[in-house]
C-alpha cells in the first residue's frame, strides 16, 4: 500500500513539474498551437500546391516575416549572405587589392589598395582591366567583378591591362593575398591648422587599431585638436565603439550600458585610464546616417562633457542584437537589449509613426547653428501646436504632457534630450546639391571625365604631384576643362542646366579636383580636397574654444 502511495506521489510531483516546465509553451500566445498551425500550413502546401514546393525557401520566408514583426533590426541572414557579412566585419578578405569602377562596360582601377598585391606589381590608378585569366572582362556586371578578382590567398589571377600611353596590353600575374578592409576613410590635418580629422565609415574588427594608429600619426604631424567624423557611419561592433570612446575618456566613467528583459543581457562598459587622447579638444560630427555604435560614441562624449557634437540628429538605433548561428550556415540576429548613454538616455526612435514626443524629436527642423536649448524650446512649441490641434479635433486623450519630455543632464549640468537619436550640441545642416549634379554622379561623368583627361595626355605639374598641400591651394579647374566636361555630360544625354550649374559650381569643380586627387594619390587625398567646402567641417573647426569650455565647466 505504501509503495502505491509513494508511486502515486512521485507521479503527481512529476506531473506538476512537467506542467510547470511546459506552461510557458501552452500559455499566453500558446506557442505549441502556433507551431502546429505553421506545420499544418506547410504540410498542406507540400501536398496540394499546384507546383512543387521548396520547403527550405518557405521556411526562410517564414523566419524573415516572424523577425520583421519584432523590430526593424531583428533579421535573418542566409548562408550566402553570411560570407559577405563576415568579410565586412572581420576587416579583411582574400583578393588582389583594387578599388574599381565600371565605366562604359570597362573595369577601371580607381586605386590599388595600399601595400596590396596589385600595388606591389605596379598596377596604377586609371588602368583598365580588359581580360581576367584570359577571358574577356569587358561588359562584366559590377557584382560579378569581385567574384572574378577575389579568391583564396596564394592563388594566381592573370590580368591584361590597357594603360594610357601604352600601345600593347600589359599582362600582370598577381598572387592573391589578405586584403585589409580599412574602416578609416581619411586621416589628415586640415590645411594650415593643427586640427586633425579622422573619418570612420563603420565599426569592424580593426577599427580601434586603425584609430590608434591614425591618432599617433597625426600627433607626429602636429595635431592639437581633433574632429572625429562619424557621419554616415551605420555602426557595427559594440566593443569597438566602447574602445574608441575609451581613448578620449579618463577612468571610471560609464560609456554605455545595456538593459534587456533577461538579466544576463545587462552590461555596463566603463572607461579606463591611459587613453591616447584624453585631453585633446574634441568635436564629433554626426548626421542622420550615424547609427548604433556611432551613437554610443557621440552619446558618451556629449553626456560626459568630453567634447561637442555638431551636425544633424542621428538615426536613433538604440537596440542591441545578438547573432545566433543555424545549422545550415545561416544565422539570425535578435534584439536582446536596449542601450543607454551615461546620463540614462535611450536614444531608440519609435518603430511606428506614433505622434508622441520621441517621434517629434526626430522630425524637428532646427535652425542653422542652433544649440540644444533652442532645440528644447522648438520641441515644446511643436508639442503645444500638436496639442491645440488635437483638442480642436476632440482627441484630448492623445494630448502630450509637456512634463513627459525626457530631459537629461550631462555630468556638468548641460541639458540633453532623450528620444529620436542624438541631437547635436550645434545643429548644422549639410549643403545639398541639385538633381543636375545627382545625374552627373549617377552617370559617372566625373570618373569618366578624369579618365579621358588623363588618357589624352593631360599632365598635372610635377610640383603638385610631390605636394598635395600645394595642389589643394593652387591647382584650379580651368574654363577649358569645364567646356570638355559639359560636352561629355551632353554626350551622355544629360541636359546642361545653366541655373543648376551656377548653384552647384563649387561642388562640381571640387568633385572634379577631388577625383583627380584620388587618381594621383588615394581616397584620403580626395577627402582633403572635398573637406575644403564641407560646411559642417568648417563650422566644427570654429567651435574648439566652446568644446574646451564645457570640459572644464563644473556643475
Amino acid at each position: 500500500m505504501r509503495k502505491k502511495i509513494l508511486l502515486y506521489s512521485v507521479l503527481v510531483i512529476i506531473g506538476l513539474s512537467v506542467g510547470i516546465l511546459i506552461q510557458p509553451l501552452i500559455s499566453g500566445d500558446n506557442l505549441y498551437e502556433q507551431i502546429r498551425k505553421y506545420q499544418e500550413v506547410i504540410n498542406n502546401a507540400m501536398k496540394n500546391y499546384v507546383d512543387p514546393v521548396d520547403t527550405h525557401k518557405l521556411t526562410e520566408a517564414a523566419i524573415k516575416g516572424m523577425l520583421n514583426e519584432l523590430d526593424p533590426h531583428s533579421v535573418y541572414i542566409t548562408a550566402e549572405e553570411m560570407e559577405e557579412v563576415n568579410e565586412d566585419f572581420q576587416g579583411s578578405f582574400d583578393g588582389i587589392g583594387v578599388q574599381f569602377d565600371v565605366i562604359e562596360d570597362t573595369i577601371v582601377v580607381i586605386s590599388p589598395i595600399s601595400d596590396g598585391p596589385s600595388e606591389k606589381v605596379g598596377i596604377v590608378s586609371g588602368d583598365k582591366i580588359v581580360k581576367i585569366d584570359g577571358e574577356d572582362a569587358v561588359g562584366l556586371s559590377r557584382d560579378l567583378v569581385p567574384k572574378k578578382l577575389r579568391g583564396p590567398k596564394g592563388t594566381k589571377v592573370v590580368l591584361d591591362i590597357k594603360r594610357s600611353g601604352e600601345k600593347e596590353l600589359l599582362t600582370f600575374n598577381i598572387i592573391r593575398d589578405i586584403i585589409p578592409l580599412y574602416t578609416i576613410d581619411g586621416s589628415f590635418l586640415l590645411e594650415g591648422t593643427d586640427i586633425g580629422i579622422i573619418s570612420v565609415n563603420r565599426f569592424a574588427a580593426t577599427t580601434h587599431e586603425e584609430l590608434t594608429e591614425a591618432i599617433k600619426n597625426l600627433k607626429t604631424k602636429g595635431m592639437k585638436k581633433l574632429i572625429l567624423d562619424l557621419r554616415g557611419n551605420p555602426g557595427g561592433f559594440l566593443n569597438q565603439a566602447f574602445m574608441m570612446a575609451d581613448e578620449f575618456l579618463s577612468g571610471a566613467d560609464t560609456i554605455v550600458y545595456t538593459k534587456g528583459r533577461r538579466p544576463e543581457f545587462d552590461e555596463v562598459y566603463m572607461s579606463s585610464n591611459g587613453g591616447l587622447s584624453e585631453d585633446i579638444p574634441l568635436v564629433v560630427l554626426i548626421n542622420d546616417g550615424s547609427a548604433s555604435a556611432s551613437e554610443i560614441v557621440s552619446g558618451a562624449i556629449q553626456d560626459l562633457d568630453r567634447g561637442l557634437i555638431v551636425g544633424e540628429t542621428s538615426f536613433g538605433k538604440g537596440l542591441v542584437q545578438r547573432q545566433y548561428p543555424l545549422s545550415d550556415g545561416s544565422a539570425y540576429r535578435l534584439t536582446i537589449a536596449r542601450y543607454y548613454t551615461p546620463s540614462g538616455r535611450s536614444i531608440q526612435r519609435p518603430y511606428k509613426d506614433k505622434q508622441d514626443y520621441r517621434n517629434l524629436v526626430g522630425r524637428i527642423e532646427l535652425k542653422e547653428g542652433s544649440n540644444i536649448e533652442y532645440a528644447l524650446d522648438m520641441v515644446k512649441k511643436e508639442i503645444q501646436a500638436e496639442n491645440e490641434k488635437k483638442i480642436k479635433e476632440n482627441k484630448k486623450k492623445d494630448v502630450i504632457n509637456l512634463d513627459s519630455i525626457p530631459i537629461y543632464y550631462t555630468r556638468n549640468g548641460r541639458t540633453v534630450l532623450g528620444g529620436g537619436g542624438i541631437i547635436p550640441d550645434y545643429t548644422v545642416k549639410q549643403d545639398t546639391i541639385t538633381r543636375f549634379s545627382v545625374l552627373l554622379r549617377m552617370n559617372r561623368v566625373f570618373y569618366e571625365y578624369i579618365d579621358r583627361y588623363l588618357d589624352n595626355g593631360k599632365k598635372i605639374p610635377e610640383k603638385y604631384k610631390k605636394d598635395i598641400s600645394l595642389f589643394i591651394k593652387e591647382w584650379q579647374i580651368t574654363d577649358a576643362m569645364m567646356a570638355d566636361f559639359r560636352k561629355l555630360a551632353e554626350s551622355k544625354e544629360i541636359k546642361w542646366d545653366v541655373e543648376a550649374y551656377k548653384k552647384d559650381e563649387e561642388f562640381i569643380k571640387t568633385e572634379i579636383k577631388g577625383t583627380i586627387a584620388r587618381s594621383m594619390w588615394d581616397r584620403n587625398a580626395y577627402m582633403q580636397v572635398f573637406f575644403t567646402i564641407d560646411k559642417q567641417v568648417n563650422v566644427a573647426k570654429t567651435l574648439f574654444g566652446e568644446a574646451e569650455k564645457i570640459t572644464k565647466r563644473k556643475k
